[in-house]
């Protein structure tokens, strides 16, 4: 296994705010693996964006209590990962996960269909309430 050399991780309420927060825990992490090449951090970085930015829009809570945005991100010397993690968030309409991009005129469905073009892997799940997505890219490229 491959060892992590960074790792920046948060977890707060799911607010246009956090998203800022998920750009600033991306900056640092390229600080600390600055190995990763410049394509592999722009499109990694907009596919968790993508994943933030639909909890906040979209994640409806389970209970009274507000939805939490967690994000754990990672690299190794070959590969980025991301936890996206919706707390207290009710489970999400099934998933097609081999939804292609819709046409120009539609005016949504295109936020997993643009992770799943930017990364190597895209997985979901639900425990104890939370729901969880994990992007992956691997191998790094120069």
């Amino acid at each position: 296994m491959t060892d992590v050399l960074a790792r920046r991780t948060l977890r707060q309420t799911a607010e246009p705010a956090a998203i800022d927060a998920v750009h600033e825990e991306l900056d640092g992490l390229w600080d600390d693996a600055s190995f990763v090449p410049e394509l592999d951090r722009m499109t990694f970085a907009t596919a968790v964006i993508e994943a933030a930015s639909n909890v906040v829009q979209h994640a409806v809570p389970e209970t009274a209590t507000p939805v939490e945005l967690g994000v754990d991100i990672s690299a190794t010397s070959v590969r980025l990962e991301a936890l996206v993690s919706a707390f207290g968030a009710a489970c999400p309409d099934p998933l097609d996960g081999d939804a292609p991009m819709p046409d120009g005129e539609a005016e949504s469905g295109r936020g997993l269909a643009l992770i799943r073009a930017l990364v190597t892997t895209v997985t979901f799940k639900r425990q104890d309430g939370t729901n969880t997505w994990t992007l992956s890219k691997s191998p790094l490229h120069d």
